[in-house]
């Protein structure tokens, strides 16, 4: 028998592989399936199993090309959605054999109606591994809100309920020796403070993870798991539906993205298609030179989840602007959120382009500190900004860029910052984009800010926010 995690830090995303004999099941499997085909054939076992803990909000799955592929059973906990491939509903205590071993379904509702926990019994018997999708994380557990728009009588608090009730039926009377896999790590939307471990045993979990403490009242439990719930991306009901209902086959987005448009081609697609112009460079190559309403999001960074916040329609046309081999990648990392219309990618980079560039300047905390009372914008998360920040500061998250556009001033300059430079850079592009002209990112972020020692810090709420 073997388990295997399969992480993906930019989603903080686990995949697992797991064999017996010459059999093998995948759990939550990425959108890109080569891996996991390489995998089997390497061991010589068949994949017999597609394991789905839930309709995922925040990725696209790979069961269904994983399934036409290898003739693997797509297997979902107890539904009513109207999916459109062929999947098994099973049902809750459901067992299957894979090799030696066997799988028991574990219906836990809360995360989302369907929520399924898959609980690995080994060799003789013995429950060894609890794969728990996102009912349970390791020091957290999953947000109950992202399924409430299903019916109209459900609710947050509903969802929370249902599970606390899972939480302690289910799973906390499994033994403390099981290993817990759960589907995400620290970084993940889907819960609210995970730890940065990606395993667990479930006796270290019952001593340490507030929700899994069993002195809490079931109205104490909701209160603590829907406290300071922020709104999910926009892109996340999108996914649920393209995981429920089908998408289109990855090699096909892929070798659709990945088309190379010279310039002329590139300049007639942006502008008869409405494509949004994604440059993924670092945020120092943008700021140097960029082709005039593009928008940064770097690939080097929390990419996709970025994507998906900020661009609202996965079916929104992109055009790519990428560095040099890094087109295959950009394409990837889009279809795993479900952005699949890319159009084609720039061939021969920044550097092909002859027409007209635009540019953002960039300054640092020192010179910041010498402007007279400048007009300073922290787009970092709401509990980042009341920690800390520069007095005076306006804190307008990047998250929510577009409900903010009307609070600032066009005509004065804005010096924009983040923690790093990242998020920075993004905001400032999608500013230039909508014809703000009169832009700065701070470089270094509020990291250089306080260690220049040169500014008022302080904490506390924005009256902006």
């Amino acid at each position: 028998m073997k388990i295997e995690q399969i992480y993906t830090g930019c989603l903080a995303q686990g995949a697992y592989y797991i064999t017996s004999e010459k059999e093998a099941a995948i759990i939550d499997p990425l959108r890109e399936i080569e891996p996991y085909i390489a995998r089997a054939k390497k061991d010589g076992v068949t994949i017999r199993y597609i394991f789905e803990t839930h309709f995922h909000a925040d990725f696209v799955s790979g069961h269904i090309d994983l399934a036409a592929q290898t003739g693997a059973q797509i297997v979902f906990g107890p539904t009513d959605a109207p999916i459109g491939y062929d999947a098994l509903i099973a049902k809750d205590g459901q067992e299957f054999d894979l090799g030696k071993i066997k799988l028991r379904l574990i219906h836990t509702p809360g995360h989302t109606l369907e929520s399924c926990c898959y609980l690995l019994l080994d060799e003789t018997g013995k429950e060894k591994a609890l794969f728990t999708g996102d009912t349970l994380f390791i020091g957290d557990v999953g947000r109950p809100d992202l399924a409430q728009k299903v019916a109209a009588d459900l609710t947050q608090e509903k969802l929370a309920g249902m599970l606390f009730h899972s939480l302690r039926n289910k799973i906390a009377p499994l033994p403390d020796n099981v290993m817990v896999y759960p589907a995400h790590g620290a970084g993940s939307a889907c819960g609210k403070n995970m730890s940065k471990e990606t395993s667990d045993t479930l006796g270290n979990q019952k001593r340490t993870n507030y929700a899994l403490n069993m002195a809490l009242s079931q109205q104490e439990f909701v209160n603590q798991v829907t406290e300071g719930l922020t709104a999910p991306p926009q892109y996340f009901p999108q996914n649920v539906k393209m995981n429920i209902e089908g998408y289109d086959n990855f090699n096909e987005v892929l070798e659709r993205g990945t088309q190379p448009l010279t310039p002329e081609a590139f300049e007639a697609a942006a502008n008869h298609t409405g494509a949004i112009i994604l440059d993924t460079r670092s945020a120092a190559d943008f700021s140097e030179r960029f082709i005039p309403n593009s928008i940064n999001i770097g690939i080097d960074g929390s990419f996709a989840v970025w994507v998906g916040t900020l661009i609202p329609d996965v079916r929104q046309p992109l055009l790519l602007v990428t560095d040099e081999g890094r087109e295959e990648e950009v394409v990837t990392r889009l279809s795993r959120v479900g952005y699949d219309n890319c159009l084609g990618y720039l061939q021969g980079g920044i550097e092909a382009w002859k027409k007209e560039l635009d540019h953002i300047q960039n300054i640092d905390a020192r010179s910041l500190s010498e402007k007279e009372n400048p007009s300073i914008i922290d787009v970092r998360k709401e509990n980042e900004f009341e920690e800390s920040h520069i007095a005076g500061a306006q804190n307008f998250p990047l998250d929510y860029i577009n409900d903010h556009f009307s609070d600032i001033d066009r005509n004065e300059t804005q010096y924009i910052h983040c923690a790093g430079g990242y998020r920075s850079m993004a905001f400032a592009s999608i500013l230039k984009a909508r014809g703000f002209e009169k832009v700065v990112n701070v470089t270094g972020g509020f990291k250089s800010i306080k260690e220049s020692e040169a500014f008022k810090i302080t904490s506390g709420k924005s009256h902006q926010h």
